[in-house]
């Protein structure tokens, strides 16, 4: 998996769990669904082809719920955030749905990234 930006930077590791909170999403880990019981048969006849995730389920609902609350709190900082390491969309793409400059939607992202850090803050001290 390729992340866009190193973890030796600052924010880097926040960034580095928002990308991968980003994989799990799009793969549609945290959405809950009804399973019938011959599906389930059907799927454990075939070779396993799960992906390894360096987040785990409780990690990922976590920074899914701190992006929710962004997203309900500064909607455009949050659609930036949730389009940027969600969706996958470029900064470029962002700015231009949003009449505006790339490093301006960077500026937006990374601001938004700092809000989810902080947020996250208080359960890295509880752990």
């Amino acid at each position: 998996m390729n992340t866009r930006k190193p973890a030796r930077l600052p924010l880097g590791d926040t960034e580095y769990m928002l990308e991968q909170w980003g994989f799990w999403r799009m793969d549609g880990m945290g959405v809950p669904s009804y399973v019938s019981p011959s599906w389930a048969i059907m799927r454990d006849m075939v070779p396993s082809t799960s992906k390894s995730y360096v987040i785990t389920d409780e990690l990922a609902s976590v920074v899914d719920g701190a992006v929710a609350r962004l997203c309900k709190r500064a909607p455009e900082m949050g659609d930036f955030v949730w389009l940027y390491y969600a969706a996958k969309w470029p900064a470029k793409r962002i700015g231009n749905k949003y009449d505006m400059s790339e490093a301006k939607a960077r500026e937006i992202i990374k601001t938004g990234v700092g809000w989810i850090d902080c947020s996250l803050e208080r359960f890295i001290e509880a752990a």
